[in-house]
């Protein structure tokens, strides 16, 4: 039988109540962390087992050569990981100039010149170093299984797959790791990963080792050499992923934390402390005049952390100059509630994937984040071991005047941002909003949901979302509703109507602490817009 899996109906998923909850955008990447808190894991080690799993299940977004970010509640306090990958050493400007031309901008969107060094594995090192439980070869044991037996595709990730095909058949290694029949898979075939069965063996048995400074970094380095790439030996076995301490902002009585740059995280923060200068509640939920205020903070943002976020040792401003009280506010009255508008970059000086979250009875909560960038990333895959590489290196600039212009050992500007939210000190809320620059945007949307209007983790999960291009232009889900789409044209924004919520709108996982983690336990949601599940016990 061959099934229309497009269901032409409302379909709405329903919150789960547990005291040890994993919520991600593949129902197997789940049960793989609720499997090892069942073998006595903690929410730690559950997030990278799920973050194992996620590299194979769904391949379009994530792979053993992402990067990742973390914030996390060890029961005490918060904690920030950024394992976003740096540059080669040999990357300067006049490197891509010469390989790629005079008027060249950025290094290109595919191929190995858009590889930076993979930070995801030595992430989930340190993490389990630092904060796990179980034995780190413990925690590939379900993705090496899944990648030995396969699974069966997904209609959402087969919609991506399909999609970026034609774009990255021709990439070396891409064809042979993810056509196996010359083709796509289609939903319900089965796939098996058996080089990345091989990988994660090696990385479990080595802690990672094998990665940075083994045999899949010998493999790495052969692969790039062969296809004129610049990484090195010295450039993956000197990785290491830096433990940061999260930026925050208060919003109506609760306290929002992103990691700080080199991501865009700190775009959600602005937004919120701009409008917090309005009185958002005192307008319906789904009404033009709300969502406005909300594009026009988010647009304000966006221009601040385009001119100015970078690496932070190249940042000629700092995130507390960015959130600075009396800044927001002067940022806030340019906001006019009549009309639409198109902002610059301001003065705060004065005189942008799968996502994840797992929360234990323990207490302990975990926000994490990776990816590939752009689907499939650079279309490389190290074909012995499976390593699909990402494109990271296309956040760069050629430019001498940017702030993120290319240069040796440097972190290009990151676009994926895990987030937390707290209250009093106290831990709330671990989630995130994948999809590029959707991702602060998705963050703002569903907090103010959430904190202005109380709606629950699902509904303002499912909620039709926007999203701001440039501009005066935003795209909007098909299910906004008509009245909200003409009072929006009406104040002056120019709206693109999409019917395909996947690509341009993010998709969200969230799990809201209830009281005391062994008694009342937590409330999660998983967004509909990916295959995902949110379980628990």
């Amino acid at each position: 039988m061959q099934f229309n899996y497009q269901n032409p109906y409302l379909s709405t998923r329903i919150p789960v109540f547990a005291r040890n909850v994993v919520s991600t955008s593949h129902p197997l990447a789940a049960q793989a962390g609720l499997r090892i808190l069942q073998q006595g894991g903690n929410a730690v080690d559950a997030a990278i087992a799920t973050a194992a799993v996620m590299t194979l299940v769904e391949p379009v977004s994530n792979g053993l050569g992402s990067d990742a970010f973390c914030i996390l509640w060890d029961g005490q306090q918060l904690h920030g990981l950024n394992a976003s990958g740096q540059a080669p050493q040999a990357w300067t400007v006049d490197y891509f100039k010469a390989k790629w031309g005079a008027d060249a901008a950025t290094p290109p969107m595919r191929g190995i010149d858009s590889v930076t060094v993979p930070g995801a594995v030595r992430g989930w090192v340190a993490l389990s170093e630092r904060f796990g439980k179980l034995p780190f070869g413990d925690l590939m044991a379900p993705a090496i299984e899944v990648a030995e037996r396969g699974y069966l595709v997904p209609p959402v990730v087969q919609q991506k797959w399909a999609a970026a095909t034609p774009l990255l058949r021709g990439i070396a290694g891409f064809a042979d790791t993810f056509l196996p029949w010359g083709r796509a898979p289609e939903i319900g075939e089965l796939f098996r990963f058996p080089a990345a069965a091989r990988a994660l063996k090696a990385i479990a048995a080595t802690r990672g080792d094998a990665f940075y400074e083994g045999e899949i970094a010998e493999a790495l380095v052969a692969y790039a050499r062969a296809q004129g790439g610049a990484m090195t030996a010295h450039d993956l076995a000197t990785y290491q992923p830096e433990w940061v301490v999260p930026i925050a902002r208060d919003y109506r009585g609760y306290t929002l934390h992103e990691i700080p740059p080199n991501g865009q995280g700190i775009a959600a923060l602005i937004a919120l402390g701009i409008l917090e200068q309005f009185d958002v509640a005192s307008l319906p939920v789904d009404s033009g005049a709300s969502q406005h205020l909300q594009i026009e903070a988010m647009k304000l943002a966006f221009a601040d952390v385009y001119r100015y976020v970078s690496d932070p040792s190249t940042m000629t401003v700092t995130p507390a100059q960015m959130l600075d009280n009396a800044y927001l506010a002067s940022r806030a009255r340019m906001i006019d509630p009549r009309r639409a508008q198109n902002f610059a970059a301001g003065n705060p000086v004065k005189g942008g994937t799968i996502y994840l979250t797992a929360a234990d009875e323990k207490g302990m909560m975990v926000s994490f984040i990776q990816s590939n960038y752009m689907g499939f990333g650079s279309g490389c895959v190290e074909p012995s071991y499976g390593i699909s590489l990402q494109n990271r290196g296309h956040g760069f600039s050629l430019l001498a005047d940017s702030p993120n212009v290319v240069a040796p050992g440097k972190r290009p500007f990151h676009t994926i941002i895990p987030a937390f939210l707290t209250k009093n000190g106290q831990p709330v809320m671990s989630y995130g909003v994948m999809g590029g620059n959707m991702q602060p945007q998705g963050h703002m949307q569903t907090l103010v949901r959430m904190l202005d209007y109380q709606q629950g983790l699902q509904a303002a999960c499912d909620a039709p979302r926007w999203r701001f291009n440039k501009g005066l232009n935003i795209n909007v889900e098909a299910a906004m509703r008509a009245d909200t789409l003409q009072g929006l044209q009406d104040l002056g924004h120019e709206i693109d109507v999409i019917h395909d919520s996947y690509q341009d709108f993010g998709a969200g996982q969230f799990i809201w602490r209830l009281g005391d983690p062994a008694v009342e336990g937590y409330v999660a949601a998983s967004d509909p817009r990916r295959d995902g599940l949110a379980a628990g016990y």
